[in-house]
């Protein structure tokens, strides 16, 4: 065996070739780096202080396509590949960020109005999430139910041609600066999650009020809000999908929730083992560089390994959803492999970079905080755990 193989050979030479993007996705790879690194990276502290993204930079992910996979090219959207979206999150995660919350607005509120929307809805709603000029959220969790759709209280009743909406929300991405939200709620009590529906709400409307700016361990520059609906009157035309029917909607886009967050965390994966290399080369202790210690090498080697698996099996479940292939049960798998991979990954990341591992400015810090969050989202992975339990 070649001895040079065997040593110095960098992280290059520990990566199968990735085969499931085409040149076009490349091209578009290099503007999304360009675009993280002029446009966000000089700001995302200042976004941080604040706990929110301004307005313009949504603006500048239209104009670049970022908002737009997925979305039908006659809504001004970019087409239906979802691989575009999987290189727009990929770079992101790689610079270390998580806001703007873009995979919500595209990856998951535009695929309910394309998928389950009227053609009314559309296009009052599609060229507006394409183009950045309109900010999207979902309203989902309330104080009292997470996942559980049959806790549901916010009500709505109908009043002739109006649903008149009362309760609550929290944990609300984008709810700060929406305009738009996706808003669960329930129109048949008895029916449980079965009486669970959604409505396309404008935010401007009477009725609608946003509370505080929720503080968070991290993911600091995406707003998190409290939301309250005061007889809030929203126009029966405003049904996504039919009355009741919202559990089946909420279903039916599960599948490419949990695989972009499996596309994040691997990316992340990528990103902290990239820093902590060459940190630990440039890193002294007790005379020598830290990378020369046994146990740095062997930490690394571990991390390296559980990345370049996670990455294999990623790619495969982008490959499968972008040909619309990917199952509920491989997707949860997806989600809880890659999230479970990530912590064990950032840990050995961060520990290795000591003291400095817990301080923000490193992007080793920014990334372990933002990561938490990802086992709980898009399903727990207890839930995760049952719906592949289920299937065996």
């Amino acid at each position: 065996m070649n001895a040079r193989n065997d040593s110095g050979a960098g992280l290059s030479a520990l990566r199968v070739p990735r085969t499931v993007y085409e040149p076009e996705h490349e091209a578009f790879r290099d503007a999304m780096k360009r675009l993280v690194a002029n446009e966000m990276a000089p700001h995302m502290a200042q976004w941080e202080e604040e706990g929110k993204t301004p307005r313009a930079i949504w603006k500048t992910l239209g104009d670049a396509g970022a908002l737009g996979a997925g979305i039908p090219e006659e809504y001004g959207g970019a087409g239906p590949d979802f691989r575009f979206l999987a290189v727009a999150v990929e770079e992101h995660a790689r610079a270390g960020y998580a806001a703007p919350a873009f995979e919500l607005h595209t990856g998951i509120v535009a695929p309910y109005i394309v998928h389950h929307g009227t053609e009314e809805q559309k296009k009052q709603w599609l060229p507006k999430l394409a183009s950045g000029d309109v900010i999207a959220s979902i309203g989902m969790t309330e104080p009292n139910s997470g996942s559980d759709l049959a806790g549901v209280r916010t009500n709505a009743v109908r009043d002739g041609d109006h649903y008149v909406v009362n309760g609550s929300k929290i944990f609300i991405t984008n709810g700060i600066i929406g305009d738009l939200v996706v808003l669960v709620v329930k129109t048949d009590p008895a029916r449980k999650a079965k009486g669970v529906s959604l409505l396309l709400v404008d935010t401007s409307l009477p009725g609608y009020k946003k509370g505080r700016n929720l503080k968070k361990i991290g993911n600091k520059a995406q707003d998190t809000a409290e939301l309250f609906f005061d007889n809030l009157r929203v126009p029966a035309s405003a049904m996504l999908g039919e009355e009741n029917g919202g559990w089946k909607v909420l279903m039916s886009e599960l599948v490419q929730e949990r695989v972009l967050v499996a596309v994040r965390s691997a990316a992340t994966c990528e990103a902290a083992l990239e820093n902590t290399v060459r940190y630990v080369k440039d890193r002294k202790a007790f005379g020598q560089a830290v990378f020369d210690f046994q146990n740095t090498k062997f930490r690394l080697a571990d991390a390296a390994t559980l990345t370049q698996a996670l990455r294999i099996f990623t790619d495969r479940c982008i490959e499968l959803h972008a040909k619309g292939e990917l199952d509920m049960h491989i997707a949860a798998m997806s989600k809880l492999y890659s999230t479970e991979v990530q912590d064990k990954v950032l840990d050995i990341c961060l520990q290795l970079h000591g003291g400095n591992g817990y301080m923000w400015e490193y992007p080793i810090a920014r990334m372990w905080a933002d990561a938490r969050i990802h086992r709980i989202y898009a399903g727990t992975n207890e839930i995760m755990r049952e719906i592949i339990g289920r299937a065996l």
